[in-house]
């Protein structure tokens, strides 16, 4: 009987790209239909995410983003607070709360330039302290040898948990004219001031003693220009005796809550870089200096933020220790803006306040983080 001879069907071939061998068994898809499904699943992922976000957003949106979109408009008005802002009756008046505060002379401009003046010292002051102390007490209790660190870091912590307005409370009999600060300075000759009741300015008191300027009738180019209101020499005189005091506060209160983010950075330093440079021989001082300082970079930046925004906001122990006296020396714009809007109700000036202020804590946060940048080239390989 003859021999058949059967030919097995080959398997369907698919051409592929130019210059790509064919696949045999492949199924052909193209291309556009491969890349279909990576897409389609991304699509998924993103919803799924903005589902389980969604009620996070949506009470951010309610009580951030919405409040400040009407203080905004707020700040466009002539409101008293009476009315609905977003009705008739209050007066729209445009940018002249802004103008009122900025460039129109006046006890508005005024104001607002002795409270900017004010916190520009407070936290030229506070926040090196507070930074400077804060790492000085983390230093002190990361020291292993360090008997009862435990309590040491509740010691130094236990200021920053304490109610502001009862820490302020405590200050001002502290510090009143026949205080206990007073009592101790007089043990050793010295006549203390009335703390809370003196608006001199203490550079210019450091000037008048060296005979440098008159502070009772300052003349020449410092008492004859002016800036938003304020003389040179005003600007330039100094905190007064009383902001002092408050600085005092602050950094006593704060110092604590900076000292646990440095010492979180200081316990995460690697080990070995402290070996390696024991066995280089170098000393405390250069460690500090050229090992521990630059790990604690990330972190510096983290507290001088905080620290810097922060002061800006200053209003409780404002609130407590003299709601800007004596002579409008502890007077800050966060108060001023509170003042405006309960006090002489007019809510618009108070938001424009607010919004003046938030523009310069964001201007002073970007240039903070450029100053604190990473100085070394970045070179890359040229092909």
């Amino acid at each position: 009987m003859p021999l058949r001879t059967t030919r097995a069907r080959s398997a369907p071939r698919t051409t592929g790209a130019p210059g790509e061998p064919d696949t045999p068994g492949a199924t052909g898809t193209p291309p556009t239909a491969r890349n279909r499904a990576p897409r389609a699943g991304r699509r998924g992922e993103g919803f799924w995410g903005w589902l389980f976000v969604s009620p996070m957003v949506i009470v951010l949106g309610l009580f951030l983003v919405l409040p400040i979109l009407m203080a905004l408009w707020v700040s466009l008005l002539h409101w008293d607070g009476q009315s609905n802002p977003f009705s008739g009756r209050a007066d729209f008046v445009g940018l002249d709360n802004y103008r009122a505060l900025l460039t129109e002379d006046g006890l508005d401009r005024t104001l607002f330039a002795t409270s900017l003046r004010n916190n520009a010292y407070y936290v030229l002051l506070t926040v090196p302290l507070q930074t400077i102390v804060a790492l000085g007490l983390a230093l002190i209790v990361n020291q292993k040898i360090l008997r009862a660190r435990g309590a040491l870091r509740t010691t130094f912590f236990f200021p920053s948990v304490t109610s502001s307005i009862a820490v302020s409370t405590v200050f001002l009999f502290l510090f009143q004219g026949s205080g206990a600060v007073n009592s101790l300075l007089s043990w050793i000759g010295v006549k203390g001031p009335n703390w809370f009741a003196d608006p001199r300015g203490v550079l210019s008191m450091v000037l008048g003693d060296l005979g440098v300027v008159d502070p009772e009738k300052p003349t020449g180019v410092l008492a004859n220009h002016s800036f938003m209101g304020l003389s040179w020499f005003e600007w330039l005189s100094g905190p007064s005796v009383a902001m002092c005091t408050i600085i005092l506060l602050a950094v006593w209160t704060t110092s604590g809550t900076f000292m646990l983010i440095f010492l979180a950075a200081l316990q995460d330093i690697p080990r070995e870089l402290e070996e390696a440079a024991a066995l280089e021989g170098v000393n405390r001082r250069q460690l500090l200096r050229y090992v521990t300082l630059p790990a604690l970079r990330p972190v510096l930046f983290l507290v001088l933020t905080l620290g810097l925004i922060s002061t800006w906001q200053v209003f409780d122990q404002v609130y407590v220790m003299g709601q800007g006296a004596p002579g409008n020396t502890t007077l800050t714009p966060a108060f001023l803006s509170y003042s405006s809007g309960f006090d002489n109700a007019d809510f618009g000036q108070g938001a424009a306040i607010a919004f003046i202020l938030l523009a310069l804590i964001l201007c002073l946060t970007v240039f903070q983080r450029w100053a604190l940048r990473e100085r070394g080239e970045r070179s890359g390989r040229k092909r």
